[in-house]
């Protein structure tokens, strides 16, 4: 929360925000940041914000729209982007509807034909959609020139294919590529070339990344750490069905980079509470999160129906209200 300085004026909290991947599921990360931007005030600064998959679409639309103007650009841009993503003619959402049928006969072990991206004739349609939307909203030419010292940072999470290892790209790095291949799910889009390596959905690595927002200068290290948390941390019971299964391994997936990376900054938080780091030269970061709370079946993670979307955007600004009452 925001302390007071020694002349009396009060220091706003430095916040990062990470933004986990989950394919449509993260229109709720929408609805967080639009529900938390309306709120925000004086009381929070925001220092660094991160995404993966299509949480690296919230992230940099968020990002833009603040460094450009103020948050309700953020929120109208968040706004625009989904509205565009979502499946809104009706050819398009035939094709909707064959996808989330075809990955829900799959989850329940129904045998399915596939082929694999590269034999697909042609450009991908899916991937050239999302870069033509971005690009209508976002000026990437000027992202250099945005990423000032004061200016939060930019995160994007990617898995480089060729050298077998997580990669970021950070602030004037992010390009349309750079977000594409967060969001390249190897089973439905070709890999994206990057500095002559190849790579796919950062789903298969730091999801959200969290080291990059934490090693910054000191006076932009963030005090607290906001994640928005798509896949459920906790679920009772066994999963024995195979749409059991395949929901919690979908999960898991998601869940195990960030548990690890979240791991370390609390080992931190131990080491200065025991003394054994300097506070002159280690500071806390209060990490809490903020979880969708609902189960959703793991097929409508490629549900763009606007229905679903809206559904989605509304429960994560419900979410962000009880977040933000409750740090109150």
């Amino acid at each position: 929360m925001s302390e007071s300085g020694s002349d009396g004026s009060t220091e706003p909290t430095k916040v990062a925000i990470a933004c986990q991947g989950g394919g449509s599921h993260t229109a709720f990360t929408a609805g967080v940041l639009k529900g938390l931007f309306r709120e925000w005030d004086e009381q929070y600064e925001l220092v660094g914000i991160s995404g993966t998959s299509g949480g690296a679409f919230n992230a940099l639309a968020a990002w833009y729209g603040l460094v450009t103007a103020d948050e309700k650009r953020a929120i109208e841009l968040l706004d625009a982007i989904w509205t565009e993503l979502s499946a809104s003619d009706p050819a398009d959402r035939l094709v909707n509807e064959w996808v989330v049928g075809v990955s829900d006969l799959e989850s329940r072990g129904v045998p399915i034909a596939r082929i694999s991206p590269y034999q697909l004739p042609g450009p991908e349609p899916g991937k050239e959609r999302i870069r033509e939307v971005l690009e209508s909203h976002i000026e990437f030419d000027a992202v250099p020139e945005l990423c000032t010292r004061t200016a939060p940072k930019l995160v994007v999470g990617t898995v480089d294919i060729n050298a077998g290892t997580f990669e970021t790209f950070v602030d004037e790095a992010v390009t349309p590529d750079a977000v594409l291949a967060s969001a390249a799910v190897p089973t439905m889009f070709e890999a994206v070339e990057i500095d002559g390596h190849l790579h796919w959905d950062g789903l298969f690595s730091q999801n959200p990344p969290i080291d990059d927002l934490m090693t910054v200068p000191v006076d932009r290290k963030p005090e607290e750490l906001w994640v928005i948390q798509i896949n459920a941390q906790l679920r009772d019971g066994e999963p024995t069905s195979l749409e059991e299964i395949a929901d919690r391994r979908n999960e898991l997936a998601g869940n195990i980079s960030l548990n690890q990376e979240l791991k370390v900054i609390e080992r931190v938080n131990e080491w200065i509470d025991a003394g054994h780091l300097p506070e002159s030269d280690f500071s806390r970061t209060a990490v809490r999160r903020i979880k969708m709370g609902e189960t959703y079946h793991c097929s409508t993670k490629v549900d763009r129906s606007p229905s679903f979307v809206s559904e989605l955007v509304e429960l994560g600004e419900t979410r962000a209200a009880e977040f933000l009452a409750s740090e109150r």
